[in-house]
């Protein structure tokens, strides 16, 4: 079971969320709006993707990172490897 599991509802509510302000931003580009209500929209779009992104990062460290850390070992390596590479995109994007 991954960590998320018990608040997956709440992701694909505001991934659905996300998915209606994409759909919004594509008619403004079609509807020839204003540039910077364009990227204001972009902006949340971004806030909002992002607030998934740690949510789901939290969720994995206190689960997945935390169970293989009890264990140790190779795995606990991996699990922290992989969490810090997350991190590091989370920061470049």
């Amino acid at each position: 079971m991954n960590g998320y599991t018990a608040n997956k509802d709440a992701y694909l509510k505001r991934l659905r969320r996300v998915e209606g302000q994409v759909r919004g931003l594509q008619r403004m580009i079609e509807e020839d709006k204003y540039c910077i209500d364009i990227l204001t929209q972009v902006s949340a779009a971004t806030k909002a993707l992002q607030s998934v992104a740690l949510g789901l990062l939290e969720e994995h460290m206190a689960g997945c990172v935390v169970d293989a850390a009890r264990v140790g070992g190779d795995e606990a390596d991996i699990k922290v490897r992989e969490a810090a590479d997350a991190i590091a995109r989370l920061v470049r994007s």
